[in-house]
């Protein structure tokens, strides 16, 4: 007696279920359901391998563990970015505009709106990654 469950059967229940996850894309909630039915639905005089189960269980949670690693790197990196510009602010920075001419001048402040920080100088809004240099502006101070 078969009691396999089409592949097809729990693709389409699950994209029903959630239309805002991406089709191609399985979930640690969608291994678990896979995981369950195919306990529930395994031929008893056959059951599954304990070590198979195991070995699945054990990639799951490093799959788990590798998605929270990039997801905390990729954190990390947009702070980073974030500080970097903030530091910006009363530097002078040279870049190249559309044209390739290179552009001097100094930051007046930092937008964080986009995917990559901005810094306005002159009016101009210039990405973050598109900062050549940048020398301290020296300050003077009269006592």
């Amino acid at each position: 007696m078969s009691t396999d469950i089409p592949v097809s059967y729990l693709t389409t229940t699950r994209q029903t279920a959630t239309s805002t996850d991406t089709p191609n894309e399985l979930s640690s909630q969608d291994f678990l359901e896979l995981m369950i039915a195919q306990l529930r639905n395994q031929d008893p005089s056959s059951p599954m391998d304990s070590s198979a189960l195991m070995q699945q269980t054990t990639q799951m949670s490093t799959m788990e563990s590798l998605i929270e690693l990039t997801s905390t790197s990729r954190e990390q990196f947009a702070v980073s970015m974030r500080m970097a510009a903030a530091n910006l602010v009363g530097q002078t920075v040279s870049w190249a505009d559309a044209d390739g001419v290179a552009q001097t001048g100094v930051v007046d402040s930092v937008s964080y709106a986009g995917a990559v920080p901005t810094v306005l100088v002159g009016g101009k809004e210039i990405a973050l990654d598109s900062v050549a240099s940048v020398k301290r502006t020296t300050s003077t101070t009269t006592a």
